[in-house]
């Protein structure tokens, strides 16, 4: 909601209401940096203009897509005039989401060709036994294991794969197979991992892919604020020192 008054001033308690904020959360805003500095009155007030309620609407459009510290970083740029940096704050964002895309589309298609559990081994391998089985080297388990992806345990100085262990490093070789890199393989074992098997993991998919559709649909709405704000974006003042009326619910600074 981009808040117009027929003067061009505003007390914090008219940003604030209009957003569902309190006034003081308008001052923290203030203080983080995400809008600019309020000018005063003579008798030490603060007051708004309409820069800062198109600052402030920027901000809370840009959070639900972006989070906190990036749509702080975005707004603290664009105040200090540094719309380059902004930019690439966002286009960080958006290649962050491209990323968690493809983990998705991954996973949804990695999860087709998992083996069932009975086609997993009963009891823990060896590494020799599991490179056999993938047809890979040792060596190759190993550099696995330092990027994250398998994290075997050890029998004296061995080290032994458990039936999960197993899974995952199939998995692992399909996707490198497809053409994914170490880092993304390991997020993609990790959501394996953390919802406790593929089948577990299968049944989560659609509601992450809506999450993600979700974000990309914020992310498109707070560029849009801040465009809106960028469109009439003027150098803040530097203070006021006229006499502006204020009433009771206006809080000294």
């Amino acid at each position: 909601m981009l808040l117009k008054s027929q003067n061009g001033v505003h007390r914090p308690v008219d940003l604030a209401r209009a957003h569902g904020l309190s006034a003081q959360a308008v001052r923290n805003y203030e203080e983080a940096g995400v809008i600019p500095p309020a000018g005063r009155t003579a008798s030490g007030y603060r007051i708004y203009t309409d820069d800062h309620a198109g600052a402030l609407a920027a901000y809370l459009g840009l959070l639900p897509g972006y989070g906190y510290p990036a749509a702080g970083e975005i707004m603290r740029a664009v105040l200090r005039a540094d719309l380059d940096a902004a930019l690439a704050v966002i286009d960080a964002a958006h290649v962050q989401l491209r990323r968690d895309r493809d983990t998705v589309t991954a996973v949804a298609a990695a999860l087709v060709e998992t083996p069932a559990p009975g086609h997993l081994p009963d009891r823990p391998v060896s590494v020799g036994t599991l490179a056999h089985r993938l047809g890979v080297t040792p060596a190759t388990l190993r550099k696995w294991e330092r990027a994250g992806i398998l994290a075997p345990a050890r029998s004296r100085t061995a080290r032994v794969y458990s039936p999960d262990d197993v899974r995952d490093a199939e998995l692992a070789h399909l996707l490198r197979r497809g053409g994914y890199l170490l880092g993304h393989i390991a997020t993609v074992i990790e959501q394996v991992r953390a919802a406790g098997g593929p089948g577990p993991l299968a049944a989560s998919i659609a509601q992450w892919r809506q999450r993600l559709t979700a974000r990309g649909r914020a992310m498109l709405t707070g560029s849009a604020r801040l465009s809106d704000y960028l469109d009439t974006h003027a150098a803040p003042p530097v203070g006021v020192t006229g006499g502006a009326a204020v009433s009771g619910e206006d809080q000294r600074g």
